[in-house]
């Protein structure tokens, strides 16, 4: 007999050429992958998407869209489950709508009978108390419940969500692997005594003060060392592109050493870029993540609550926020980690190498869920 084969349907923010949230998928994909081979059942995933056609031809995966009720629920229907996540799903800081979307596949779902699964999401901001029933209302139908962080745990409790429903994982892109090889980078020899550092910025606030201070403090790196260059990583498109312009533009006479790597897509192709990095400087989360899976150090720009969380499993702390940027204080610690790698390497690599090892256990709950369900049969 050939292995069981299992459909099961992902719902997260994809198809919006985000690399983050791609980088999500596809480390999702390839964890349930090596767990279906590790316990012998075959998985189909079916991705619902905004593009589903970008999304079938970059993962070879079934997709259906979104956004079509028609054909969401003709995917929910055809599948044996859902898995929810990851990335910051239930949220309302960007708009009072991303909540009850989500949640609401996860209720069409439940109606239709099948099991759903919460994988390593980060809960809130949740401003609206409204959500707070409703969210916790559908978790307690979830076979299984996992965050990223203890901030998502401990939410989840004020929502009334019991705490021993919950589990607390890594992001699943802590065991995304390097194109090919599954190995982890380091920093590129591009040349003797050069240093690159990475930088993958956002629009945030609306005055771009942020931004302006960020620049100083890359004038600041600049004008210091010789041999610092710049790479800027735009990770969502095409709006990081924008705003990686809008800094560029502001480094005055610099410009030969900085660049701009355009039009990456594909999470592996972007996470490769981050691992030739001597440092990261980073807005976006997920540029973040990349860095930590591929020991780069890196310096946190919070706009949200999401980036002092992951930095605190670093035992890090963000040097500067879009609501206070000291832009002399954030050049020298940029300048401190590119002189002290090898220090920063030792105090985190256990810690990395812990969430590294841990990225996997959701996708090994899900599949050991439809084994002992096979093995019942």
């Amino acid at each position: 007999m050939g292995a069981t084969v299992v459909k099961i349907a992902l719902s997260g923010y994809y198809g919006f050429d985000n690399s983050g949230d791609e980088a999500v998928l596809q480390s999702i994909l390839i964890a349930l992958q090596e767990q279906s081979r590790e316990q012998g059942i075959q998985i189909e995933p079916i991705v619902l998407s905004a593009n589903p056609e970008k999304t079938s031809a970059m993962y070879g995966v079934k997709a259906y869209h979104r956004m079509k009720p028609g054909s969401l629920i003709r995917a929910l229907r055809e599948t044996d489950g859902l898995i929810s996540g990851g990335g910051s799903l239930l949220q309302d800081a960007t708009s009072s709508k991303t909540i009850p979307y989500y949640l609401a596949v996860l209720k069409i779902a439940q109606w239709l009978g099948k099991p759903t699964f919460i994988y390593s999401q980060g809960i809130g901001p949740v401003s609206r108390p409204m959500f707070y029933g409703w969210i916790s209302s559908v978790f307690q139908r979830c076979a299984y419940v996992s965050v990223r962080d203890t901030e998502s745990a401990d939410l989840l409790g004020k929502m009334r969500l019991p705490r021993e429903r919950i589990t607390v994982v890594p992001d699943p892109v802590m065991g995304l692997p390097l194109r090919g090889t599954g190995a982890v980078g380091g920093a590129a020899d591009n040349a003797p005594f050069v240093r690159t550092v990475g930088v993958s910025v956002r629009f945030w606030n609306e005055d771009r003060s942020e931004l302006e201070a960020l620049s100083r403090s890359l004038q600041v790196l600049l004008a210091a060392d010789a041999n610092v260059r710049l790479r800027f990583l735009p990770f969502h498109l095409p709006s990081d592109e924008v705003a990686s312009q809008f800094v560029i533009d502001r480094l005055g006479d610099h410009g030969s050493r900085v660049e701009m790597v355009r039009g990456i897509t594909h999470p592996q192709d972007m996470l490769a870029q981050v691992a030739e990095c001597d440092l990261l400087i980073g807005m976006r989360l997920h540029s973040l993540i990349y860095a930590a899976s591929q020991f780069v150090p890196m310096v946190g720009i919070s706009y949200d609550p999401k980036i002092d969380q992951f930095l605190h499993r670093l035992g890090m702390k963000a040097a500067a926020s879009t609501a206070r940027f000291d832009a002399d204080a954030f050049a020298a610690e940029a300048q401190r980690l590119l002189a002290g790698r090898e220090a920063w390497t030792a105090s985190c690599r256990a810690a990395i190498e812990e969430l590294k090892a841990q990225a996997q256990l959701p996708a090994q709950r899900i599949i050991s869920f439809y084994k002992q369900r096979t093995n019942k049969k």
